[in-house]
């Protein structure tokens, strides 16, 4: 960031970077100056540097800059200069504003350019097709290039301005100003979507204004001039939105202007109070509220009438006239009276809004309130005598439609009446806030009231009538028309009627099933019958006996009494039964109430998001129509044009113009003009042909004379130039004779000077081309050297490579010796291993077939000799003898160590003196198996048990494996 000594460097440094063309530099440093804090003393020379700064901002289009700018400029004079600021901001403005027109005047220029009278060279076919697809005309591409950029930065500009002033009671006047040349570029240039962001940011200001109200530099709206000030911008604001046609806007600036006086608890001049109902009554009318539009009227006339001296008599009727007019277009029924809950509350508070907004009340009480009607409005103008000030024609209307019974007749005598009242209407003169008022617009809607009472007369007389008699006597409206405002009248209960096509005839009927005077009948004659039955069959009354006694007196009381209580109970069970049931009820209600606002709220919010989809669609289709309506009036006017400066006769008289008709008509009409040209430029060429002809046959023998004479000269010219060639060179030729002579003496002097020089050149290049071959050599030396070199380098890596190879090879083939060798090794012992479990297996086969024998020899014994069964030492003594004698089968035995022998095996080899390898521990009987080794005295308790358990003397083993074959 550039610093400066002082302001003037600044300034300075700007102008001279503006002089050598670098704007956006001078922009900058400017910028720089304006935001640093080291220039926070205003000085005059401030003021130029802001001017010279909007300046560049403006030809720049910058308008960001500007804004930083302007908010940093305000900090510095704020408190020290205000008006400074006010006078830059309106250079700002004006400089914009010049721009924007300037701009436009260059567009309007170039279109003015562009409309030329040859209809060939300006619009072809091909641009007038061009044109429709693309939806741009010439106008419109040259505002788009050259107006709407500066249409953009005006209306920044506008913005700009109105944020930074927005909160400073020292420059409420320029904001003001400010606001009205806003509203005036919105409603020159017809800018509708600007026109709705400028009342917005206004409205926000204001509501802001409200919101912070500590602010230093607030503006006081208590105080007369700022009210003021505030009052007009308002409704300026109000005027542009219904001359933009913008009547939601102008609406919300209604509403603005009421909240504007209710806020500081004011009611405005007469004069703005007369702008006000005046647009007010303008903008229901085009909602359509008739009866909103006739109270705005009504408090209009109480205006003029009351405060404006200078209004004559004429334009007094004349307004007592719209009012009248007014109410009476007013529709006679209440369209609410079929309406929901929730919507009879929208329109509640609807009505009470807008009865807040005609009464002006800046203190409204809402006890003190009165329903808007159609009753009330006739009576008020009866009372405050508006019916004395109006014409004699709106007084008959409205003394027919109101109050004479003419049921076939009424529609008759109005029309000529209506037709006298469309004819009335003017300008004001003396009441310049209502400039126009036409009493023909309300023609329409007394047609349609004349119907309605026409109907709701005939159906008081008839009940049914013919269609063609009822269409007589409606003279304004075609039957179908009639049936629709029936159709509106029977569903807001305001008449009771059938149509029957088949029959051709309309019926009438009341509106209800039993009508008021029947029910009041019925109770009456009810009445009359019990007073004639009483009178016929009086009660009869009961007598005490004089014999009875009253013993049970007692006894009925207190019956009556527990009685009179069990029903107190009952009653109050049934209370609270019926408040449970209330309250159930309620609350189903409730729910079933907040279900349906719900449902209701759902519906109404899809209703309006359907009517704002419709609405969009018809705005973009109506926006469609216009411009195809605009183009064709383009070209329509264009065609008039052509035909009036050609003399023809204007196009598409009387018939509907569109735009397809008015483009053939364009394409036949340059058609023609096309064929047409084609024929002129034919016989043109015809002619200019002949002429050629002409031309050429008499230039002909001119042409051969002239080229005879430049022929002679040329030839004249041709000798006289070779005799002076000739001439010249046998002068020449002697003067390079005499130079040879007279260099003829100097040939022995240059022979020998050549001598010398060539045997010198020639020492010289033998000397050179000796030095080269020695250079030659030694290169070729050396080159002998270094491929020796890389030959032997070579052969040495080759050498080692194979070294390498050779010793890997090696190396793998002792692997591979190795691994066969560690193969054959494995094979033998597992050879040796096999062999030796075949030859286990052998003499295990062995065994079992020398056990297998014993235990035959054994069962044999058995069968013979019992006694030697019983006793147990016979079969033990083997068993204590089998240590000592196979000692030596059990070296033998010990590869199988480890193995599980089954003990029918070591029986059979302590029998044959073998020792059995040891068995391994039997996992499912080791506690009941019995062991034939060598009892220690650790194993002194099993003996015992053994014993003790079995109840005897220890069975022996060879018992228990005979039982166990036998078993099996």
């Amino acid at each position: 960031m550039a610093t400066f000594a002082r302001p003037e460097n600044a300034l300075k440094r700007a102008e001279e970077l503006i002089n050598v063309g670098q704007k956006q530099e001078a922009l900058e440093a400017l910028h720089s100056f304006i935001t640093s804090r080291r220039y926070r003393a205003w000085t005059r020379t401030h003021e130029k540097i802001l001017f010279k700064y909007v300046e560049l901002c403006v030809d720049m289009r910058r308008g960001r800059h500007a804004k930083d700018g302007l908010i940093q400029y305000r900090s510095i004079c704020q408190q020290v200069n205000i008006n400074s600021l006010e006078e830059v901001i309106k250079h700002f403005m004006q400089l914009s504003t010049e721009k924007a027109e300037f701009a436009r005047s260059q567009a309007q220029a170039l279109e003015e350019a562009l409309d030329v009278d040859d209809l060939e060279a300006d619009r072809r076919p091909e641009d007038l097709m061009l044109s429709y697809v693309s939806g741009e005309k010439g106008k419109e591409r040259s505002d788009r290039e050259l107006v709407t950029p500066w249409f953009k930065f005006l209306w920044e500009t506008y913005r700009t301005v109105l944020e930074i002033l927005r909160n400073n009671s020292r420059l409420e006047a320029l904001y003001a100003m400010t606001a009205h040349r806003a509203f005036q570029f919105c409603k020159q240039y017809k800018r509708t979507t600007e026109f709705r962001r400028l009342c917005e940011i206004i409205r926000n200001h204001l509501a802001n204004l409200n919101k912070y109200r500590d602010q230093r530099d607030r503006p006081d709206l208590t105080a007369p001039e700022s009210l003021q000030l505030y009052l007009d911008t308002r409704f300026e604001q109000l005027k542009v939105a219904t001359e933009l046609e913008l009547w939601q806007e102008a609406f919300r600036s209604i509403e603005d202007i009421h909240g504007l006086m209710c806020m500081v608890k004011k009611t405005p001049k007469s004069s703005l109070m007369v702008v006000y109902f005046a647009k007010l009554s303008e903008i229901f009318w085009m909602s359509s509220n008739h009866l909103y539009h006739a109270y705005a009227w009504l408090k209009l006339y109480s205006l003029q009438k009351s405060f404006n001296k200078n209004l004559s008599q004429k334009d007094l009727q004349l307004i007592a006239s719209s009012v009248v007019l007014a109410a009476l277009s007013v529709p006679p029924y209440d369209r609410s009276s079929d309406a929901s809950h929730l919507e009879l509350e929208n329109e509640k508070e609807r009505s009470l809004r807008v009865a807040n907004l005609i009464a002006f009340d800046v203190e409204p009480k809402p006890e003190s309130r009165e329903v808007l009607s159609r009753t009330l409005l006739l009576s008020d103008l009866l009372s405050k005598g508006v019916m004395t000030c109006v014409t004699q024609e709106v007084k008959d209307l409205y003394h027919i439609l109101e109050h004479e019974f003419l049921p076939l007749h009424l529609a008759l005598k109005v029309q000529p009446l209506l037709t006298k009242i469309s004819k009335l209407g003017g300008k004001l003169a003396s009441a310049s806030s209502v400039p126009e008022v036409q009493l023909s617009k309300y023609v329409p809607s007394l047609e349609k009231l004349a119907t309605l009472r026409s109907l709701q007369q005939v159906s008081k007389v008839y009940q049914t009538m013919n269609i063609d008699n009822l269409s007589k006597t409606i003279p304004f409206f075609e039957f179908s028309v009639v049936e629709k405002i029936s159709v509106d009248a029977v569903k807001h209960n305001f008449l009771a009627m059938k149509v029957d096509y088949m029959k051709g005839a309309v019926f009438f009927g009341n509106k209800n099933l039993e009508s008021e005077g029947l029910r009041h009948h019925l109770a009456t004659f009810a009445e009359s019958l019990s007073k004639a039955r009483i009178m016929i069959h009086p009660p009869v009354k009961r007598e005490l006996k004089s014999g009875e006694t009253l013993s049970d007196l007692v006894e009925t009381v207190e019956k009556e009494h527990r009685r009179l209580l069990a029903r107190k109970s009952i009653i109050e069970k049934r209370k609270e039964e019926q408040e449970r049931q209330l309250l159930e009820m309620e609350r189903e209600e409730e729910a079933k109430r907040l279900k349906l606002q719900k449902i209701t709220e759902e519906a109404e919010q899809r209703r309006l998001a359907s009517e704002f989809e419709q609405m969009k669609n018809q705005r973009i289709l109506r926006e469609i129509e216009e411009r195809e309506l605009e183009e064709a009036q383009a070209l329509l006017q264009e065609a008039e044009k052509r035909s009036k400066k050609k003399g023809k006769k204007a196009v598409l008289e009387g018939e509907k113009i569109t735009k397809q008709s008015l483009m053939e008509l364009a394409l036949s009409e340059q058609l023609k003009e096309r064929q047409e040209m084609e024929k002129k430029l034919q016989k043109l060429v015809k002619t200019m042909d002949y002429l050629e002809r002409a031309k050429r046959e008499e230039a002909a023998p001119l042409i051969e004379a002239a080229f005879q004479r430049r022929l002679a000269e040329e030839e004249e010219l041709h000798d006289r130039e070779q005799h002076q060639e000739i001439e010249l060179s046998r002068q020449r030729h002697a003067g390079d004779l005499e130079e040879k002579k007279r260099l003829g003496r100097m040939s022995e002097s240059k022979n020998l000077f050549q001598e010398r020089v060539v045997s010198r050149r020639e020492a010289e290049f033998n000397r050179l081309e000796k030095e080269r071959e020695e250079r030659i050599n030694q290169i070729i030396q050396s080159r002998k050297q270094e491929r020796e070199a890389k030959r032997k380098f070579i052969y040495y890596l080759r050498c080692e490579e194979e070294r390498q190879t050779r010793l890997r090879e090696e190396e793998e083939a002792r692997k591979r010796e190795e691994m066969e060798r560690r193969k054959r090794e494995e094979a033998e012992r597992n050879a040796k291993l096999d062999e030796i479990a075949e030859k286990q297996r052998q003499r295990e086969r062995e065994l079992e077939e020398k056990e297998r024998q014993r235990r035959e020899e054994l069962l044999g014994k058995s069968s013979s000799g019992p006694s030697r069964l019983a006793d147990p030492s016979a079969l033990s003594r083997p068993a204590e003898a089998a240590p000592a004698a196979t000692a030596p089968a059990a070296a033998a035995a010990a590869p199988t160590s480890g193995k599980y022998v089954p003990r029918f095996k070591r029986v059979a080899a302590e029998e044959r003196g073998v020792q059995p390898p040891p068995a391994e521990n039997d996992r499912w009987g080791s506690g009941n198996r019995m062991d034939d080794r060598p009892t220690q005295h650790g194993d002194r308790w099993r003996d015992d048990r053994k014993t003790s358990f079995g109840g005897g003397p220890p069975k022996s083993t060879s018992t228990w494996s005979s039982s166990r074959t036998h078993d099996r």
